[in-house]
């Protein structure tokens, strides 16, 4: 099964992001924490980890808790 993440903005719609695959949850987990301000200031709002098409979490914000 391969790991990806989806990106969407603060309504919930798809945004366009990287489309990179991953082997596993850990590979797709450390590459966003690399990135995830990258993602936001190219507009994605939210993620989602899929595997496969099967939602593993998410929507998550990638704006810090205040």
């Amino acid at each position: 099964m391969e790991y990806r993440w989806r990106y969407q903005d603060a309504q919930g719609r798809d945004v366009a992001g990287p489309d990179v695959m991953f082997a596993d949850q850990a590979e797709a987990e450390e590459w966003f924490s690399a990135g995830w301000r990258d993602l936001l200031d190219a507009g994605v709002e939210q993620v989602t980890l899929l595997r496969s098409e099967s939602e593993v979490y998410g929507p998550m914000s990638l704006h810090p808790a205040q």
